[in-house]
């Protein structure tokens, strides 16, 4: 009896259990949420209140990694400073770059702003092109495309659920990019200055010219000679909203806002980085409303 229950218990244990999956930022945890259901324990490594670019490979994190099935990431090198010594260190071969267990969502993306050279004078550029391409809501829609295909890959029992999920998020994409460009039409061609080149796919979508940046270079801190330059750019355009996100420091927007009149508007990065922009659709909304108003 005990060998029969035992047996039951590992069966079925086998047939429901979950596959563990890390992402790098909360956009990619909550897109895999939807595609995978309960059929998946997500993970996140990072905070959406700090910098991509920088966050901390602290020991807690090699933990984390050391089982899991699956890491996503957003790639494009946004995570290049910090993730390779942390999928080093897990010393987990599932999830090591090439195998079946990693996945890049850049690889399936059209990037922008592709430098046509690199050096250190150029500043913290990406070589690969920019990639903070999920502030654009479509590529949410190819992104989840692309997890779906790979949730199936490693767990084909269950394949027609995450086809199914993700057909119904597909549709809840599209219909609220639909819905955020009907509403913001009227700002086509509106012009703002933002602090670093993280919006620019939202750019696109809204058809809104960005005419500066407050760092003169990528991750190069402002100088007042940029600065005062700036000013008088945004005052020459008649540029009234100065976007900011937030993770840079604020004092050198406000002080453009003050000699300006521009106003600031601050704008996720990603899902959870200010409050009320906890889900997918209240992250692209209150982009569209940053942006836009």
């Amino acid at each position: 009896m005990k060998k029969t229950i035992l047996i039951f218990v590992l069966l079925t244990s086998s047939i429901f259990a979950k596959l563990n999956v890390a992402t790098t930022y909360t956009y990619l945890s909550s897109i895999t949420q939807r595609i995978g259901g309960n059929l998946v324990q997500v993970t996140c490594l990072s905070s959406p209140k700090l910098d991509p670019h920088f966050i901390t490979p602290k020991p807690s994190l090699i933990a984390k990694l050391r089982k899991k099935d699956l890491i996503i990431i957003n790639g494009a090198q946004l995570e290049i400073g910090w993730l390779p010594p942390l999928l080093r260190s897990a010393n987990n071969p599932k999830i090591q770059n090439g195998n079946k267990g990693f996945l890049d969502v850049s690889a399936a993306i059209t990037l922008i702003d592709k430098p046509k050279t690199v050096s250190r004078s150029q500043g913290d550029v990406h070589p690969d092109g920019n990639p903070h391409f999920i502030l654009d809501i479509h590529n949410s829609i190819i992104v989840g495309k692309l997890i779906s295909l790979k949730l199936a890959q490693l767990d084909p029992s269950h394949s027609q659920i995450y086809t199914q999920n993700y057909k119904k998020f597909q549709k809840q994409m599209q219909h609220l990019a639909h819905t955020l460009k009907t509403k913001y039409k009227s700002c086509q061609g509106k012009k703002v200055i933002q602090y670093h080149e993280l919006f620019n796919y939202a750019f696109k979508q809204y058809g809104i010219q960005n005419i500066g940046n407050i760092e003169p270079l990528p991750g190069i801190s402002p100088s007042s000679k940029h600065t005062l330059a700036l000013i008088n750019q945004m005052k020459n355009n008649k540029v009234t909203t100065l976007l900011q996100d937030v993770y840079h420091e604020k004092k050198t927007a406000r002080f453009i806002a003050q000699q300006t009149g521009a106003h600031i508007a601050l704008v996720p990065h990603d899902v959870g980085a200010m409050r009320g922009t906890h889900t997918l659709e209240t992250f692209y909304t209150s982009i569209g409303k940053a942006i836009c108003q």
